[in-house]
C-alpha cells in the first residue's frame, strides 16, 4: 500500500512541476516545486517510519509470546 501512495505522490509532484512550466519559468515555480518535493519526501518518510515501527512491534509481540511460552509450564490434568 505504501508503494502505491509513494507512486501517487511522485506522480502528483511531477504533474505540478510540469503544469508550472506551461506559462514559463519564474522563482515562484522553484519555491512551489521545492515545497512539493519536501511534502512528498516527508510523506514517504512517514510511511517508512510507520512501517518500521509496525514491524518492530510485531517482533516484540512475537518475542514476548516466545518468552512466555518458555517460562510457563503446561497445565497437566
Amino acid at each position: 500500500m505504501d508503494d502505491i501512495k509513494k507512486a501517487g505522490r511522485e506522480l502528483e509532484t511531477d504533474t505540478k512541476k510540469a503544469a508550472r512550466e506551461l506559462d514559463g519559468h519564474d522563482v515562484g515555480d522553484d519555491i512551489g516545486n521545492a515545497g512539493d518535493e519536501i511534502r512528498k519526501d516527508l510523506g514517504n518518510a512517514g510511511d517508512n517510519v510507520r512501517r518500521e515501527l509496525g514491524e518492530a512491534g510485531d517482533d516484540l509481540h512475537r518475542e514476548g509470546h516466545e518468552a512466555w511460552d518458555k517460562d510457563t509450564e503446561p497445565v497437566r490434568r
